[in-house]
């Protein structure tokens, strides 16, 4: 049994794609979220739906009085056979450009509305009893709403994970200089120089809508430059992801809420990064430098600027910076960490949750596996 709820709210389960309908109360959730996720954004989600939503659903949450008002959305899909076992499991969207899982809850009733989503989901006999909620912010405040909903289920976490945040405490404008050490200083100094030694050297903010399109065709001109070119795997390589980018990245910033920072040298960009804001928070969504230049370490030299311009803006409480684990560049630069980990719940707790909690580690160890060995063939084909 599931805690009780003491409002009376509405639910209902529909297409992700076919949301276009809500877009304006979706987006007035999403400004008022007690936890802000870009990546579930109205205009991202809906631009990412082509291509990376296929078979996606939601479970939205209204107010029942007048006027009626979204209060929450829980997207996901069903994956029948995860486990290679008939184990049918609702799974939260998230995908290689969208890191967050945290689904959005109106602020002001967040227990409410996710007691009314797992009671959808324990009513509606079409949907599994078991839920993976993917990189969930385990320290926020959905998350303590889903343990305190829970009351008599049972939740285990897996692939708990810490990564770099900016969230100043304090003095923002000594925020640098406390982060970052003495001689690490010094040696950022020295390889800006050496950037500066070959032309003059600029930061270069873009932001207003007809700013955007041209930073951004730098930054995927740059990006397919680099590594990720040789791989096949750049945006600007594939259509469909480079239509959805695009997409997405031009609807943020027609409400503000996209920006392309470019490092350039002799007017040329040498580094681009992407950052997406929704409430009060940013995400550090994507990063290409030009690696000609990687001897004075262009991303971070841009990621310097980036940080010292975000820092001036009070409104931007914290930056997720969407990175992996222990990165080698961004977790020298930003100091405070975010909790991630993926959720498995069941609402009906039984003795197949713990053949579940086994199955998925299993299942872990063999992605984890098949990872190494495509590293290890990748370097042996170098």
């Amino acid at each position: 049994m599931l805690a009780p709820t003491q409002t009376m709210l509405t639910t209902e389960r529909r297409p992700l794609a076919e949301l276009a309908d809500i877009a304006a109360p979706w987006r007035a959730l999403a400004a008022r979220a007690a936890e802000p996720n870009v990546f579930y954004d109205p205009d991202f989600a809906l631009a990412a739906a082509p291509v990376l939503g296929r078979g996606v659903e939601a479970i939205l949450v209204w107010s029942a009085a007048a006027p009626r008002r979204l209060l929450g959305l829980f997207p996901f899909t069903i994956a029948t056979r995860r486990y290679g076992v008939k184990l049918p499991l609702m799974v939260g969207w998230t995908h290689p450009f969208g890191p967050l899982g945290t689904p959005l809850i109106d602020r002001d009733a967040c227990a409410e509305v996710v007691t009314a989503f797992l009671d959808h989901v324990a009513g509606d006999d079409a949907l599994p009893k078991y839920l993976l909620l993917p990189l969930l912010h385990e320290a926020g405040a959905v998350a303590a709403a889903l343990q305190a909903g829970l009351a008599h289920g049972a939740c285990a976490a897996f692939g708990r994970h810490q990564r770099a945040m900016l969230r100043p405490e304090g003095d923002r404008a000594a925020y640098l200089e406390h982060a970052i050490g003495r001689k690490r200083r010094k040696e950022l100094r020295r390889q800006r120089h050496r950037l500066a030694d070959a032309g003059t050297l600029s930061f270069s903010p873009a932001q207003a809508p007809g700013d955007i399109a041209p930073a951004l065709a730098d930054f995927l001109a740059v990006e397919a430059a680099g590594w990720k070119g040789r791989a096949g795997t750049a945006i600007a390589q594939h259509a469909g992801i480079r239509r959805f980018v695009e997409t997405a990245v031009a609807a943020l910033a027609a409400r503000g809420q996209a920006r392309v920072a470019r490092l350039l040298l002799q007017a040329q960009p040498i580094a681009c990064a992407v950052t997406l804001t929704s409430g009060n928070g940013a995400w550090g969504w994507k990063i290409s430098y030009d690696e000609r230049c990687a001897g004075g370490s262009p991303g971070v030299q841009l990621y310097l600027d980036l940080t010292a311009a975000m820092l001036e803006e009070p409104a931007i409480a914290f930056v997720d910076s969407c990175a992996t684990p222990d990165h080698p560049m961004i977790d020298h630069l930003w100091r405070e960490r975010l909790p991630i980990a993926d959720w498995l719940i069941a609402l009906e707790p039984g003795a197949t949750f713990g053949l579940a909690c086994r199955l998925e580690t299993a299942r872990r160890h063999a992605v984890t596996l098949a990872r190494r060995l495509r590293e290890r063939l990748r370097r042996r084909g170098e």
